[in-house]
Order: structure tokens, then C-alpha cells, then sequence
């Protein structure tokens, strides 16, 4: 089962920064609203989304861990 960003839309202000950020596109605005996962598919796992929330609706449950050689 894949692991994607969850969205707490009672946190969400609808700012759109996360929308702006997400390169692949898999986030909208919904109704100029909410955030909505569109394509998880498309989803690169960069965790950007949540790095720029300012309200902190956005969670996701998995860590990037670079490792060096």
C-alpha cells in the first residue's frame, strides 16, 4: 500500500502554496477552498508541500533519508 500526504482540510487556509510547489501537479485547489489530492500516482515523494504549509494541514507519514555512499 503506497503512503501519501494527508491533509488536514480544518487546517487548511487555501493559500495554494503547496499547489504551487507540487511540480508533478497532483495537488488543486478545490472550489478555490480546500487542497485536494488529484493524482497520487504523480506523487514524487518530495515533502514539499508540507515544508511550505503555513498552517501545517499537511502531514506526510514518511521521512526522506538520503544516504551517502
Amino acid at each position: 500500500m503506497a503512503i501519501f500526504a494527508e491533509i488536514d482540510q480544518s487546517k487548511c487556509n487555501g493559500c495554494g502554496l503547496c499547489v504551487s510547489i507540487c511540480e508533478p501537479g497532483g495537488l488543486i485547489l478545490d472550489n478555490g477552498l480546500l487542497i485536494t489530492i488529484v493524482e497520487t500516482a504523480i506523487c514524487d515523494w518530495c515533502a514539499f508541500c508540507e515544508a511550505v504549509c503555513p498552517t501545517g494541514a499537511i502531514r506526510c507519514a514518511y521521512e526522506i533519508v538520503l544516504e551517502t555512499p
